[in-house]
């Protein structure tokens, strides 16, 4: 008992020292950031003895944080950002100190192999960037958020336990920002032109906060189905009704298209066709693409740039959208035509990570231009697979569609082979999760951010944990929230 207080008292003194100290610092040099260091390395000294807690907090402030800008060049999400990076280190030094927490099996599990294989060929490509530095700012981020989501997931989710805590306070932490919205959004009468403002400072704009909240009624019917007590149930139904309502005034066509195929997916998964509709999908779309390439007939559609605008009211942007005469929709087809031009230039290495927006304007077609072709939010081609392929190459796009085919597999295979009840509707809506996200992102490219691509990597190390926490099941019971 003794060498408790003891060892107690010599962190407290270190760390009374520490602040002293860094305060010190921070008053000579006048950066009072430096202040904040003793503060993380406590953060850090309980990470270390409950893994779980950094994870959790990072969990809870997906939906809470904001982006910021330090200068015109470099800029951070807030907080999730600095927590994915503390979540990263401590469970990678934790693995180290411990490798029997992540057993072989699991690494070499082929969800996480064609993962690896991918960060592989992304590192790759780096080396033949167009602008290096960027490149680079990107495989560090993209490092983290792996080790974020899918290292650290892959160790504690072999608890079970941690893992419905971890999805209870995600979705509880993601209707607070939603319930928040829907009252800002009511201040303006839940008005299509008022949708972004009330989203500040949470989302950049309602796509984002669209495509993050569709994921989440697979989630709520999933806690709906596991729970047998009737409060309980009561309450998921409330909040599904919330989610519900929030999605339909965030008037954003995507989400409303991933939630109709998320639905869908159910079925699909249920009759064991969801790989079926996956390749036949494939076949669509790269048809589609040569047949319009084909004699140049994309340029047939091409719209009139003096009546292509932005409309406040959104019965009139569902009827621009139909005519082709809605903005959005017209500087999409602008800068995909762009990005499919761009592909024979670099097709095996691409132009680099993060390079689109510096090279693909003189690739684009002046017929598809639209007002906002100037591009000050520097943002992409709105097209994640298209991205893709621009700039990893084809063996890029190639990895990353074995990587979805794989998950969708392994969605579909689980819910058959899997009867633990609580691992079995697990199977089901992550598949329903995972073919939302690549609706989405089929029309925005968003598994980089912070708020979709958690959930995208997330769903990889989910299947993984239940795939192996289920091969020896014979004895295990069935399991409800």
């Amino acid at each position: 008992m003794n060498s408790v207080f003891h060892n107690r008292n010599i962190l407290f003194t270190g760390l009374a020292a520490l602040f002293l100290i860094a305060a010190g610092f921070s008053v000579y040099t006048g950066n009072y950031l430096i202040a904040i260091a003793p503060f993380l390395f406590l953060l850090l000294y309980a990470g270390w003895q409950l893994k779980e807690l950094v994870f959790f907090l990072l969990i809870v402030s997906l939906p809470f944080s904001v982006e910021y800008n330090f200068s015109s060049g470099l800029g951070t999400d807030l907080p999730d950002e600095p927590l994915m990076l503390l979540t990263s280190f401590l469970f990678l030094a934790y693995w180290m100190y411990k490798p029997a927490s992540l057993p072989k099996k699991m690494i070499q599990h082929p969800l996480l192999l064609l993962l690896i294989l991918l960060l592989a060929w992304t590192t790759v490509t780096v080396f033949f960037s167009t602008d290096k530095v960027v490149s680079i700012k990107y495989l560090l981020a993209k490092s983290w958020y792996i080790g974020a989501f899918v290292l650290c997931p892959l160790i504690l989710f072999q608890e079970r336990k941690l893992f419905i805590i971890a999805m209870i306070l995600l979705t509880a932490a993601m209707l607070v920002v939603t319930l928040v919205s829907l009252y800002r959004h009511y201040l303006y009468g839940f008005s299509f032109a008022g949708i972004n403002d009330a989203l500040t400072p949470f989302f950049r704009n309602h796509v984002n906060y669209s495509a993050m909240l569709v994921c989440f009624v697979p989630l709520l019917i999933a806690f709906y189905k596991l729970t047998k007590k009737q409060h309980l149930r009561l309450l998921t139904g409330a909040a599904l009704s919330v989610v519900l309502i929030a999605l339909f005034f965030s008037y954003a066509r995507g989400a409303w298209l991933a939630l109709l195929a998320g639905l869908f997916t159910y079925w699909l998964i249920q009759h064991r066709l969801l790989i079926y509709a996956y390749i036949i999908a494939l076949i669509v779309v790269i048809t589609s693409i040569f047949w319009l390439k084909s004699g140049d007939r994309y340029l047939l559609y091409a719209h009139d740039y003096k009546t292509t605008i932005f409309h406040k009211d959104f019965n009139e942007h569902l009827v621009a959208t139909y005519k082709l005469k809605d903005v959005s929709t017209a500087e999409r087809f602008y800068r995909w035509i762009a990005g499919v031009r761009m592909i024979k230039d670099n097709w095996l290495t691409g132009y680099g990570p993060n390079t689109f927006y510096g090279n693909y304007k003189p690739y684009a077609v002046p017929a598809y231009k639209t007002w906002v072709s100037d591009n000050q939010d520097r943002s992409t081609v709105h097209n994640y697979f298209l991205l893709t392929i621009i700039e990893q190459g084809i063996p890029g796009l190639i990895l990353l569609l074995l990587l979805v085919g794989t998950v969708f597999y392994y969605a579909q295979h689980l819910y058959h082979r899997v009867k633990d009840r609580l691992y079995k509707v697990t199977a089901i809506t992550t598949g329903a999760i995972l073919t939302m996200l690549m609706v989405v992102n089929f029309l925005s490219d968003l598994i980089e951010t912070d708020k979709v691509g958690s959930l995208f990597f997330l769903c990889i190390a989910v299947l993984v944990v239940v795939d192996l926490n289920t091969r020896q099941e014979s004895s295990e019971p069935a399991t409800d929230i």
